[in-house]
């Protein structure tokens, strides 16, 4: 338990900044207003039932429940608060930060039947974004109310550079003229999860209100909370808990999975799509078994044997314990793994860790998969340095076309992104960029290359192989979809063990035309000692 709560943390830091580096240029007033949530869910009092849970919301007259947008249990999770109001017999009112107050009438005739979804979507800016949209998280919240007739209120107002605290004035004007009808509806509102502060919306609902009302507020998820949960050992068994008088807290999720939810939509690439948690090991499967289909690998037996594991099972490293034998380098060098956000597969354990539920991850490391079983203990064969770095760019390469076969929209980074990033960029992230250019640059020279290579720096050596190993699967796709790399070649190269991993990938790069044009080659080249 110590462990996997370890790894949790360090993840949830880890991503923290990378959440950080994404919005950046936050405000010192968006700051403190973060600052203010953060105290007002440090802890808590004492689990609570759903019984006790029922009673408190079918109490109040104002629900403010917070809001993890890119978070389907948040929203799951206000559907069942709203079961729970209509089971009071009260009139039930939704308050949707969703959608903008100036949409209010396209969102009464929506009610009303008189438009569909797909208009609404355009009139209130909602247009589909692909398959990340997170349309589909709100819309079983519109749909019920259209089928129960219930009255929704739209209260956000998203003007540009409209601050926090207007927003809020807005948004308690129009729960407060809902809260304040005679026949004392029970207001269910649905909101940023900063905002339900007691200092922030609910107090301004307070104030816009000339009739008294009892508040109560829904945290979900809040980390701090989660923390104090998870060190008792109680995270896992605690659905809900009282966190002061007139405010409680759902448990759903871990501020891993919260974090994860969020950085798969702002990452999230043309073609993909969102892998539903519960049909995981379905969805791995299908995939496994149609890359095997392809490569002549029957993975009908193996698939009983493989596990995955995913951000909300983050006792991964126990896992592996139990299942091989690692060393304690090894070990940490998986956890490092882990941290860094990327998926893998680990052979020797038969486990896919999944940092993603995109359909790009899990299709990757179902090629990996596949490539296991074509090839058994081989991959598992220890190389010196220089050779595991060109066996891991050709395992990278295969996982990356695996990937290609079920969405060919996916893209990688080019060369020619890769030069910009060696001129624009600075520290790390050029260095990569250098040693990227540097050896797709010396594919023909054997010399050159292994002078080159970034063998005592395990991101580094991680990064490059990466990097190359994506380069020649877009090649290897390319070339497949124009049936210059046949059926039967694609299955040599599954069941190849790689004996000379260099020779393998001089040859591959050559069948399939990857290199840079001939007039940059030696610019290229030098990348690497210009970087280093």
């Amino acid at each position: 338990m110590r462990t996997s709560l370890s790894l949790q943390r360090s993840l949830f830091n880890a991503q923290r900044q990378q959440i950080r580096r994404t919005v950046a240029g936050a405000s010192a007033a968006f700051r403190s207003y973060e600052a203010r949530y953060q105290r007002a869910t440090r802890g808590f009092r004492r689990v609570i039932s759903g019984g006790e849970l029922a009673r408190q919301v079918g109490a109040a007259d104002v629900v403010y429940v917070g809001d993890y947008h890119t978070l389907r249990q948040a929203q799951q999770g206000y559907l069942e608060v709203v079961q729970l109001a209509l089971a009071t017999g009260r009139r039930v009112v939704l308050a949707l930060e969703l959608l903008e107050g100036r949409h209010q009438a396209t969102l009464d005739a929506f009610l009303a039947g008189r438009l569909g979804e797909r208009t609404l979507r355009e009139r209130t800016g909602h247009a589909a974004r692909g398959a990340f949209d997170l349309w589909s998280n709100f819309a079983p919240i519109l749909s019920l109310a259209r089928r129960r007739g219930l009255e929704v209120v739209a209260i956000d107002r998203r003007a540009r550079h409209r601050s926090l605290v207007e927003r809020d004035r807005y948004a308690a004007a129009r729960i407060a003229a809902a809260a304040a009808a005679d026949d004392r509806p029970l207001v269910l509102v649905l909101v940023g999860q900063y905002h339900v502060a007691p200092m922030h919306l609910p107090r301004r609902v307070r104030g816009a209100l000339d009739v008294e009302r009892r508040h109560l507020i829904v945290y979900q998820n809040a980390e701090g909370i989660y923390w104090r949960l998870a060190a008792k050992g109680l995270a896992a068994r605690a659905s809900a808990v009282e966190v002061a008088e007139g405010a409680v807290c759902l448990v759903s999720a871990s501020p891993v999975v919260c974090q994860r939810s969020f950085l798969d939509y702002v990452e999230a690439e043309s073609g993909d799509a969102p892998v539903d948690e519960a049909g995981l090991t379905r969805t791995f499967g299908q995939v496994a078994r149609a890359v095997g289909r392809l490569a002549g690998v029957d993975v009908r037996r193996a698939l009983g044997e493989v596990e995955l594991a995913t951000a909300t099972q983050l006792q991964v490293i126990e896992r592996l314990s139990r299942r091989a034998r690692f060393s304690r380098e090894e070990l940490e060098q998986l956890r490092h793994h882990v941290l860094s956000r990327e998926s893998a597969y680990i052979p020797r354990a038969r486990v896919a860790w999944l940092a993603s539920l995109s359909l790009n991850h899990v299709a990757e490391e179902a090629a990996h998969f596949v490539r296991h079983v074509a090839v058994g203990e081989a991959l598992e064969a220890p190389r010196p340095r220089a050779q595991a770095f060109w066996s891991r760019c050709l395992e990278e390469a295969l996982g990356f076309f695996g990937s290609k076969l079920v969405n060919p929209s996916r893209q990688c980074v080019g060369l020619d992104e890769w030069v910009e990033q060696f001129r624009a960029g600075r520290g790390e992230k050029r260095r990569l960029a250098a040693f990227v250019l540097a050896l797709s640059a010396t594919a023909a020279d054997d010399d050159e290359a292994r002078a080159l290579l970034p063998l005592d720096e395990l991101p580094l050596f991680n990064g490059v192989s990466h990097a190359l190993g994506y380069l020649l699967g877009e090649a290897m796709f390319l070339a497949f979809e124009k049936g210059q790399l046949s059926r039967a070649e694609l299955r040599g190269l599954f069941a190849d063990p790689f004996p000379e991993p260099r020779a393998s990938w001089r040859a591959l790069c050559e069948r399939v035309g990857l290199g840079p044009p001939r007039r940059r080659r030696r610019k290229h080249a030098g990348h690497a000692r210009l970087a280093a």
